[in-house]
């Protein structure tokens, strides 16, 4: 998977890969650079899609776990 700095960067490649992946579905073809896609590819975009979201969900856990510890047996 890419490193990527911030949270904003991996958040707009999820919208340009939300975005071609809503081309490529009503038809149209979408460019990347020198690579054209097309219907045929859906597959290629929706797994750049769900790479850049891994990466946005990994941002944002940065500095948080994922786990609490609660103790709900206090005196009185």
């Amino acid at each position: 998977m890419r490193t990527m700095d911030t949270m904003a960067t991996a958040s707009e490649m999820v919208e340009f890969y939300t975005q071609a992946e809503l081309s490529v579905l009503r038809g149209q073809r979408v460019r990347f650079g020198d690579r054209e896609l097309t219907r045929a590819d859906l597959s290629e975009i929706r797994a750049g899609r769900r790479e850049w979201q891994a990466q946005v969900d990994a941002l944002a856990r940065r500095g948080r776990p994922g786990w609490a510890v609660a103790d709900f047996g206090g005196t009185t």
